[in-house]
């Protein structure tokens, strides 16, 4: 069992080295991807005491069952089953193997569970219920309106610097998942929110600075605009599940009933495959499916 545990601790180490360099994810994504692997292969280890290399589909399914079988949920069963395929992908061309034990077996299926979205006068409740009087005031205003009106992630939000305005050229520059950058237009009201908070905003001196400060100076988190966001939300008398990701929702589905392409909205979400813009959608599923369709690669 040594001998194959080596096996698979040297193949899961340069897989590791594979998604962070090449494939460029997130630390805490190449940790959950490491994660499910241990658990994998020391399931393998335990039951047929194999390597990589040996792992055979039935294996994989009966490792599916058992994760049935522990009550993990369908999501989590997915993500283990994407993590498979993926290290097996990784295997397949670094020549390592032939071909994927992984690769006809197929995802649980996942019913879509649709957020709660915000309507135009809601988001504006809850932007007009923060007080613009005092700094904080001005820097959440200025946030929650950046937030909706650019479609932004929270991570993408909060990272944010100054030197990522083109106010003259109308958009913003957003680095999102694996760095990718790209471009999205600015609203008049949101360019003038920012130029108000960083009238009254103290000083602070560094090579690239970050936009929206917290208390000390520092970057906020994504648990503080989260928090922020809740509490403007009940100032406004709104009782529905709302978190930062409910203002993007909101931002794509708004953008969709007014007219514009699917494929508009993949490129200002930044989303690589265009059928993950579809479930942040709220449009009836004839539509969805025909603007799909429209919009894929033949």
């Amino acid at each position: 069992m040594a001998e194959n545990t080596k096996k698979w601790e040297e193949d899961a180490r340069r897989y590791a080295t594979y998604i962070k360099l090449e494939k460029r994810l997130a630390a805490n994504s190449v940790e959950s991807y490491m994660r499910d692997l241990r658990q994998f292969a020391n399931f393998i280890l335990r039951m047929w005491d194999l390597p990589p290399r040996k792992v055979e589909p039935q294996m994989i399914e009966r490792y599916m069952a058992w994760l049935y079988d522990r009550g993990r949920e369908k999501t989590s069963q997915a993500r283990a089953l994407s993590g498979i395929k993926s290290f097996f992908n990784f295997l397949m061309i670094s020549d390592r193997i032939e071909s994927s034990p992984a690769e006809f077996i197929q995802m649980p299926k996942i019913g879509r569970q649709l957020p709660d979205i915000l309507s135009t006068d809601e988001i504006d409740r809850i932007i007009a219920s923060v007080d613009p009087s005092t700094v904080k005031g001005l820097r959440d205003q200025a946030m929650l309106e950046v937030l909706y009106s650019c479609g932004l992630r929270v991570s993408e939000l909060t990272a944010l610097k100054i030197q990522d305005l083109f106010f003259g050229e109308g958009y913003i520059r957003v680095i999102g998942k694996g760095d990718k950058q790209r471009i999205v237009p600015i609203s008049s009201t949101a360019r003038e929110r920012i130029h108000r908070y960083l009238e009254k905003r103290p000083e602070v001196h560094s090579g690239e600075e970050t936009l929206f400060l917290n208390n000390r100076g520092g970057q906020l988190t994504r648990v503080m605009v989260f928090t922020l966001l809740k509490q403007a939300a009940k100032r406004a008398g709104i009782d529905k599940r709302i978190s930062p990701h409910t203002f993007r929702h909101s931002f794509a589905t708004h953008l969709l009933e007014g007219g514009a392409s699917i494929r508009q909205v993949q490129e200002l979400l930044g989303h690589e495959s265009i059928l993950t813009t579809e479930i942040y959608t709220h449009l009836d599923d004839s539509h969805l499916r025909r603007t799909v369709e429209e919009h894929l690669p033949i």
